[in-house]
């Protein structure tokens, strides 16, 4: 039995804290899930703790508090996973849904990543360092969903959608995932800097 047999229910981690997103659809039928994208994000850029990301991802944001929420006012996106400087983790969308996260995009050799992929956002600024224990969440989160899912890629947001994106940057640590013993059989990004 897998020792993350009990860490599902349904396409809910039980683990993450539950936060239903609105902003979701269906994944195309047929869809394999089989890439994990990885972001940054903090809101107003560079603060932490601020709730910020969660208001964001549920559509309740005040875009009036802070001067650089007007550029989100109508922006709809959402991640199935967000993890806090502190490492705690929410989840907003079922896995078995489809989240809009990666935006337009392109990875092995396909459009429209959202379709079949997992998106998991870290509180964190683009090109700034991590914390430990979000890597260390992060680790095990990755491990729960290759359990569940026929998990085979890992990328961030700059690598399926290079002309528009750089996150989660060069401050990303992606070491910590590629010499990870229990993910050995997944492939990264050639180009991932070593952190």
């Amino acid at each position: 039995m897998s020792v993350f047999s009990d860490a599902w229910e349904g396409g809910w981690y039980r683990p993450a804290q539950r936060e239903p997103s609105p902003n979701f659809g269906i994944r195309p039928p047929g869809t394999e899930v089989d890439l994990l994208v990885l972001h940054s994000i903090s809101l107003p850029p560079g603060e932490f703790g601020t709730g910020c990301v969660r208001d964001f991802f549920l559509n309740r944001l005040d875009c009036s508090a802070h001067p650089y929420f007007a550029g989100l006012q109508g922006v709809q996106v959402s991640a199935h996973f967000f993890i806090e400087r502190s490492g705690h983790v929410w989840q907003f969308v079922d896995c078995d849904a489809r989240a809009w996260h990666a935006g337009v995009s392109r990875y092995r050799g396909r459009d429209n990543c959202n379709d079949d992929s997992i998106g998991v956002e870290l509180e964190g600024l683009e090109g700034g360092q991590f914390e430990p224990g979000q890597y260390h969440v992060l680790l095990r989160l990755t491990e729960a969903v290759r359990a569940r899912y026929p998990l085979r890629y890992v990328a961030g947001h700059e690598h399926i959608a290079p002309h528009r994106k750089a996150d989660p940057g060069p401050g990303f640590d992606w070491t910590v995932l590629r010499t990870a013993q229990s993910l050995a059989d997944l492939q990264f990004p050639h180009q991932a800097n070593s952190g």
